[in-house]
């Protein structure tokens, strides 16, 4: 299973790549734990904490498919590090500053969420150029999301270390270091510098002009309702059944439970259109979350929500694969970043619309939510069935430029149905 991945790794950068990104993609994994523990730390509410936390993740939500749409234009380097940069500074001011005032607190949060790399989407953007081969571009994709989980999971451990040996500001400091490092890392390696996108239509749109890509986002703005309603309802769980240990073997499975999933999944390769095996995915997932509400004991509770992570990864790997073959030419870059925002912003709804549920109807209704959102996520991508099957963009070759051979431009491979 693993000689598919190796294969990938022993690519010339693709390591390198790979390393770089989610290194560089820290700050924005563990910034809402970071800045609950610093305002916490400052004395501040649990109430100020959350808010900033969300002014955070709103500001990078509009900041992803803006900051694609630059990367498209003008390249990574010229946008990825200022832009790392950038944030960096703007925590750092929070980190020094504090929560007091207020103002400048939210200014420097709301303007660390903004400027944060999209490093996600370039890496995606950027594995075509490097590993040329339709399969293994397919195999890499699901390798991101497996690293994802990882990373997920790494993050929030390296803040608490961070803090219990320092501080919660040192914390935020460290880490924000260490993502600017992992985008310089980035940014100055061959296939970034030599990374163009593909010659685009001027068009105010930009990647939301593409009907198959506007599909996908509905159906993946109720894929991370799912995950967010999950995490609350999860806490109502564990509050009657052992507390924060409880809750924390749960979060552990389900990322347990996605990492397994998205490896047994990369690691083959799978015949037929990647829009026809999403649905499967979907409402595999979909199903998977109905057990939970059954809420047995704590040990197979974590086996259940175990369960219901499998096929999240899976289905997030082959998204990136239609994203890339409905995403119009030269918008690759914010496509991608446009199915993080809308996974996140989906996150947040789900987070919000669980809570009233569990004070409503308790832990129970709260499991029902994600099983619900799931099906609505089938029910979109079977209602735009026609549009995502529709052909996708005609192949640009990756190719050497009459003035430049070695400049990579942005591959593209045709729409058969090997996926």
């Amino acid at each position: 299973m693993a000689a598919r991945y190796l294969d990938i790794l022993r690519t010339r950068h693709a390591a390198r790549l790979l390393t770089g990104t989610l290194v560089g993609r820290l700050p924005n994994a563990t910034a809402a734990i970071a800045i609950v523990l610093f305002v916490r730390a400052e004395g501040g509410s649990y109430s100020l904490a959350g808010a900033l936390a969300a002014v955070y993740g709103v500001a990078n939500a509009v900041g992803q498919p803006l900051l694609g749409r630059l990367v498209d234009l003008h390249g990574q380097p010229r946008v990825q590090l200022p832009a790392a940069v950038l944030s960096a500074a703007a925590m750092a001011v929070f980190a020094f500053a504090g929560t007091d005032p207020a103002l400048l607190a939210y200014a420097a949060v709301a303007a660390s969420g903004l400027f944060t790399p999209p490093l996600e989407g370039g890496l995606r953007a950027l594995w075509p150029s490097v590993l040329r081969k339709e399969g293994q571009v397919h195999t890499a994709y699901a390798m991101d999301a497996v690293a994802q989980e990882v990373m997920f999971t790494v993050g929030p451990l390296l803040v608490t270390l961070c803090t219990s040996l320092w501080s919660a500001q040192a914390a935020l400091l460290v880490l924000n270091v260490i993502g600017v490092l992992g985008a310089l890392s980035v940014v100055v390696s061959p296939p970034s510098r030599a990374w163009r996108s593909a010659p685009r239509e001027a068009h105010w749109l930009g990647a939301l002009r593409s009907p198959g890509l506007l599909a996908l986002l509905a159906a993946f703005l109720f894929v991370g309702v799912a995950l967010g309603s999950i995490t609350v309802a999860a806490v109502s769980y564990a509050d009657d059944h052992g507390g924060d240990a409880v809750y924390g073997w749960l979060m552990a499975a389900l990322g347990m439970g996605a990492l397994a999933g998205g490896a047994v999944y990369g690691a083959r390769q799978w015949a037929g259109a990647p829009e026809r095996r999403l649905r499967v995915l979907v409402g595999l997932l979909a199903v998977c979350y109905l057990p939970l509400t059954l809420m047995p004991g704590p040990v197979p509770m974590a086996a259940l929500t175990g369960l219901s992570g499998v096929f999240l990864a899976p289905a997030i790997a082959c998204a990136f694969v239609i994203v890339d073959r409905h995403a119009p030419a030269g918008t690759v870059t914010e496509a991608f970043s446009w199915l993080v925002t809308t996974f996140t912003v989906g996150a947040s709804v789900g987070t919000g619309l669980a809570g009233p549920v569990v004070e409503w109807g308790g832990a129970l209704w709260g499991f029902a939510v994600p099983s619900a959102a799931g099906g609505v996520s089938l029910l979109v991508l079977v209602a735009t069935g026609r549009v995502l099957a529709a052909p996708a963009r005609t192949a640009v070759v990756a190719s050497s430029s009459e003035n430049d051979p070695n400049r990579a431009v942005e591959p593209r491979f045709s729409s058969g149905d090997r996926a």
